[in-house]
């Protein structure tokens, strides 16, 4: 029951919980402003696994733009949770979107 609840409520513990909702929602150069909040977030994971895991379309989340996280998921179609792979396994989401040598 703990795990559900830690679940539920990482939103609470993010940088961003108290920035303006809107300031996620931003398109071009003003991304890499609202990517800054999410380097150093305690929960920064969670909510990349979240958003991945829901096929969230918009907004900044766990410090990758909706961009990177549509190429994340088509680089990795085989992945069935983005949680397992990114809080239980560790999987690094920048190293997953860089090319194969």
């Amino acid at each position: 029951m703990t795990a559900l609840v830690e679940d539920v409520h990482w939103q609470a513990r993010a940088a961003c919980h108290e920035v303006e909702p809107d300031s996620l929602f931003v398109q071009g150069a003003a991304q890499r402003e609202v990517r800054s909040v999410c380097q150093g977030c305690p929960v920064r994971l969670e909510c990349l696994a979240d958003a991945l895991d829901s096929r969230t379309e918009f907004g900044v989340w766990g410090g990758l733009t909706e961009r990177e996280r549509r190429a994340l998921r088509r680089r990795r179609p085989e992945v069935t949770s983005w949680r397992d792979l990114l809080l239980v396994d560790g999987a690094n989401p920048e190293s997953m979107l860089r090319p194969s040598s």
